[in-house]
This record gives structure tokens, sequence and C-alpha cells, in this order.
């Protein structure tokens, strides 16, 4: 599996805007090879933002790196950066291969 995150330095009193843009937009993840789950994440709040992270859950890397090449990945983000006045800065990618994992 591979885990992909995008951290979000959201602007202090921008939070809903934010969750609004990511929670009522098409995402169209749902169609792609290798797709397993989505989590928007809410962390701290520091004095001038808030932090969030997009949270997706791949097959592999390469089921990654295929649907950032992919029509839906460009449908998916037309017009992101439109929002940029709800953050600071670019969004800090982070990309993990899983080592282990523990279930119930």
């Amino acid at each position: 599996m591979f885990i992909a995150m995008n951290r979000f330095k959201v602007l202090r009193g921008s939070e809903d805007a934010f969750q609004e843009v990511w929670t009522s937009r098409e995402t169209h993840l749902p169609e792609v090879p290798g797709f397993v789950s989505f989590h928007l994440l809410r962390g701290p709040e520091r004095e001038d933002h808030t932090l969030f992270a997009s949270h997706t859950i791949w097959v592999s890397r390469t089921a990654f790196e295929d649907w950032t090449r992919s029509e839906a990945f460009r449908r998916a983000h037309a017009g992101a950066g439109g929002n940029k006045p709800l953050y600071q800065g670019h969004p800090e990618f982070e990309g993990f291969d899983v080592v282990q994992t523990v279930g119930r």
C-alpha cells in the first residue's frame, strides 16, 4: 500500500470555507484503479493557521502515480489554484510506502 498526504496551513477563520471546498467537490477517486480510501483531516490550531491534511490510501505507489497522470486527476484539481487565499503557501506533499499494517 501507499499513503499520499498533502498538508495545508489554513488561515485562521478560513477553516469552514476550506472544508466546504473539499467536501463539496467531485473527487473522481472511486473510479480510479488502485484507490482505497480518502480522509480529510483537521489538525492542531496554531496562532496563524489550522493544519489540515488530505490522506489517500492506494494499493501501490504505482497506482497513485498513474492517478496523478490521469484525466480524473486533472478534473479533480481543476480550479484548485483559485482556493489559495484560504491557506498559506503551497500544500506540502508527503508520500509513504506502508511497511506494516496491524488490523483487528
